[in-house]
């Protein structure tokens, strides 16, 4: 039988040769939210992507952005993003990436993040490091945040969150060399684990953002958590990641001093 990190890559691969072949096509976009996209781009690579997994792992259990969860069925879950960052796909922005993560008894154990338009395979196994195209990669060593290129985004729900996301903005912005958004949580958790980016941070996130990137950058040597420092929640909305060294000046300027949050992240039935 395939390895789960065998299986990941494949259907990554695959999904990712969908989102390549429909990027020049004419879009049919629809709206989930406000300013949420759907096209047929996303459920044709997460039908290509489910497909490949359930061939392999037919007892597994899958939390897919645009299918939900399937029925429960033991202690193996597949979380899937199959087209992480579809306002850019709809705007052929070429920063988007397929993102599978498999999780053994509530343990992520496989990460793979690929953004086949820069032909970017990003994977870790649990204990066993994390790679980009075969080779190996580290979080950066940077400690200064002064120093640090941070990445962020807004959440679709901007609106039940405005003034807490811009005090956060602003406190970074202040306190950084710079800040990216370019609109995929997973592949900035990507970034972070590759060195290119030192820190992130983002709120009002699932888990299929981020469960492979949780894992890359902890397997590159980073760390993730909430705001506060905490163990990472991946159904807990708000995400920290960084190379580890700047952890603790990110959630200083992140950690709004006993305001009450209101974050509106999903509950998924744990």
């Amino acid at each position: 039988m395939d390895s789960a990190l065998e299986v990941a890559r494949l259907a990554a691969q695959k999904g990712g040769d969908c989102i390549r072949e429909g990027w020049d096509r004419v879009h049919d976009v629809q709206f989930k939210g406000a300013v949420d996209l759907l096209t047929e781009t996303d459920l044709e690579s997460q039908r290509i992507i489910v497909s490949e997994i359930r061939s392999a792992f037919p007892d597994h259990s899958i939390l897919a952005e645009e299918e939900g969860l399937s029925e429960k069925k033991g202690y193996d879950l597949w979380i899937i993003d199959p087209l992480d960052g579809t306002t850019n796909f709809a705007h052929r922005f070429p920063f988007v990436c397929v993102s599978i993560a498999h999780l053994k008894d509530d343990v992520i154990d496989v990460g793979v993040i690929y953004n086949p338009m820069l032909n970017e395979l990003f994977w870790a196994e649990r204990g066993c490091g994390a790679y980009l195209n075969g080779r190996r990669i580290r979080v950066s060593e940077e400690s200064d945040l002064r120093k640090s290129l941070i990445a962020t985004g807004f959440p679709y729900d901007l609106e039940s969150v405005r003034s807490e996301v811009i005090r956060r903005f602003e406190n970074m912005l202040s306190s950084s060399q710079g800040i990216r958004r370019a609109g995929s949580a997973a592949l900035d958790l990507a970034y972070v684990a590759s060195g290119v980016l030192d820190g992130f941070w983002e709120q009002l996130l699932k888990p299929w953002d981020i469960a492979a990137g949780v894992l890359l950058v902890e397997e590159a040597g980073g760390r993730v958590s909430d705001f506060h420092g905490n163990s990472v929640d991946l159904f807990g909305g708000r995400t920290m990641a960084s190379n580890g060294r700047i952890h603790g000046q990110m959630s200083a300027r992140l950690s709004l001093g006993g305001e009450k949050e209101r974050d509106a992240a999903a509950s998924y039935g744990r």
